[in-house]
């Protein structure tokens, strides 16, 4: 049944008669509108868009996943504490975490969770829930080691990001949360110590959000930007409905919290430099956050998704650490229609292969998600209904994504979580459900096709999903995913590519910075194969509220030699690596030259 919502001016379906008119293959993202994501939790979509076109199987067949969950041993279970008072916190929680926090070339993960909230009371067997760090064993299992590593957190969890923050070669892990964020130091014996209070990044009792690490400045050390939402407390609490039914409030009940940016002294502290910085000069509700070099001038700029309100923000860096908000100039604030996006989710990589960093950012239902395709001199346009890269997402709620490659073809393709806020939505709304099958679009050079169900995801259990992280879990080439699901167990998705006789080559780079920041965050690099440029950039948080891929996994098809490798260092010069294996995880050190063997490199058969 098609549904008018009372927050949308019938121009919709102008626009949609006339872009159907023209021939356009899909229909575009709504026209403006003055609702944000979580008030149109529970209002259904002006119109419905046109079905995505169904992949043809030369085109789906390269790509499938199998639920690897039960198998992995991951015991963690998610609770966002919820008891029906519908708090605004309950469903921003959470994102998710892929690093290698014990050096042993193994990727392992870390799983934030919720807490109880007033009015929910644990089953008298349960204990309170926790955080889990699960700790990659190989051969697909995974063990929580979370007490043995000093984790002990039951903070309400809403994003990670891991990052050497005092550059001892070893990767901390910080967190936000509803209430104070936390500094987890790691060690370097496979446990962690609480840095919080020392290292002054407590920031007070906020509604966190997504979090980068970055090096602003150059200077050698890693830097840290924390998102917020907005001003709430328990005792703010404002209880909404819709056509009768319970709803949750959204970001235009509550002022948004300024975002947080901290400058690392280099002495194991951070300053507050919000003011300073420039961050502090303007506010939204923040929720996914990445870093890029928008520009090309050899430092890190700041993308913040914004929930609906303000526009996203676009932080220009001018090298020294001091940034300017651009998005509306460089037309990345709203969609093509002068729209606001829901941006939960934001990514950053080269979705067309021109050798420029390009943004892609979730939204709720029944808008499609943004691909902004990077023209150069700073500029985006909104590429998404000429390259389809919002194909059969406008029932959804988009949150966690990941622009990866995933059949190892040379393109980037696209995941994306999907769930929605309303545990009820099916009561008032026919066009969705509350639990959904994720999306998974496959670059097929220029376009964007959807092949989830030939990707195997329609044969896994629905659920709301959130976070989601993305990178070789069992080391043998190709990109696996994992997504923490509200109120459920997380998903580990092994990808069977080298399992189905995938004969695409691969080379995966880990960075080893000396004069800049060690694991050489924010670097730019840049891989000649052949007839192909290959383009990517070292992040440390992106997506929703989460962090993954800090080792970079590049696809090369069937060109089996890699000339060489350009790596432009944050703080430092240019270098190029040559005599590069194939199919190998790599490690390039700043100013050596060397190509070394990494550990997890062989892969696992």
């Amino acid at each position: 049944m098609v549904v008018f919502s009372p927050h949308r001016p019938a121009l919709s379906l102008v626009v949609l008669v006339l872009i159907l008119g023209c021939g356009q293959p899909r229909p575009p993202a709504a026209p403006p509108r003055t609702t944000s994501v979580a008030d149109r939790a529970s209002s259904p979509p002006a119109i419905a868009p046109v079905a995505s076109e169904p992949a043809p199987p030369s085109a789906a067949a390269p790509i499938r996943f199998v639920d690897a969950t039960k198998a992995s041993g991951i015991g963690f279970v998610h609770t966002d504490g919820s008891s029906g008072r519908r708090y605004l916190v309950e469903p921003l929680s959470a994102g998710v975490a892929t690093f290698d926090y014990d050096g042993d070339g193994r990727i392992d993960l870390y799983l934030p969770n919720g807490a109880l909230l007033p009015g929910a009371e644990p089953a008298d067997s349960e204990s309170p829930p926790r955080h889990a760090l699960c700790r990659n064993l190989g051969a697909g299992v995974f063990r929580d080691v979370s007490l043995a590593a000093g984790i002990d957190c039951r903070d309400y969890g809403l994003g990670v990001v891991a990052g050497d923050v005092d550059e001892d070669g070893f990767v901390d892990l910080f967190l936000t949360s509803f209430g104070a964020k936390r500094l987890f130091r790691n060690l370097g014996d496979g446990t962690f110590v609480d840095a919080t209070e020392s290292a002054n990044v407590a920031d007070g009792e906020k509604v966190g959000a997504g979090a980068t690490f970055l090096d602003a400045d150059g200077d050698g050390d890693l830097d840290l930007y924390a998102a917020n939402y907005v001003r709430f407390t328990l005792g703010d609490h404002r209880p909404r409905s819709f056509k009768g039914f319970p709803a949750y409030a959204g970001p235009r009940d509550y002022p948004p919290w300024p975002d947080t940016f901290f400058r690392n002294s280099g002495d194991g502290r951070f300053v507050d430099a919000s003011v300073e910085a420039g961050i502090a000069a303007v506010a939204g509700p923040g929720m996914g956050v990445v870093c890029l070099d928008h520009d090309d001038d050899g430092d890190s700029d700041i993308y913040v998704g914004n929930d609906a309100l303000e526009g996203n923000f676009l932080f220009e860096n001018d090298g020294r650490g001091h940034f300017r908000e651009t998005a509306l100039a460089a037309g990345v604030a709203v969609n093509r229609f002068g729209a606001e996006i829901g941006s939960m989710g934001t990514e950053a990589g080269d979705a067309d292969g021109d050798g420029r960093i390009d943004l892609f950012v979730t939204d709720f239902q029944p808008d499609l998600p943004v691909l902004f395709r990077n023209l150069g001199r700073g500029q985006f346009e909104d590429a998404t209904a000429a390259t389809a890269a919002g194909s059969g997402a406008w029932q959804f709620v988009t949150w966690g994504t990941a622009m990866a490659d995933f059949d190892n073809d040379g393109r980037r393709d696209l995941f994306l979580a999907c769930g929605h806020l309303n545990d009820n939505v099916e009561a008032f709304d026919d066009t969705t459900t509350y639990r959904n099958h994720n999306l998974l679009l496959r670059n097929v050079g220029g376009r964007f096709i959807d092949v989830s169900a030939a990707a195997g995801l329609h044969d896994i259990p629905r659920h709301a999903a959130r976070g989601v992280a993305c990178d070789d879990l069992d080391n043998d080439g190709d990109l696996d995913l994992l997504i923490l699901n509200s109120r459920e167990a997380p998903t580990l998705l092994k990808n069977l590519d080298r399992e189905r006789g995938g004969t695409n080559h691969w080379c995966q780079v880990r960075l080893r910075g000396r004069q800049g920041n060690r694991d050489g965050v924010g670097a730019r690099v840049v891989l000649h194969a052949g007839d192909e440029t290959f383009v990517d950039e070292v992040h440390a948080g992106r997506g929703y509220q989460g962090h993954f891929g800090t080792r970079l996994h590049f696809g090369l098809g069937n060109r089996a030699i890699i000339d060489r490798i350009e790596v432009r260092w944050i703080g430092g010069g240019s270098e190029t690596f040559t005599a590069i294996p194939i199919d190998r995880l790599i490690e390039l050190t700043e100013g050596s030259g060397r190509i070394d063997g990494a550990p997890g490199s062989p892969p696992e058969r």
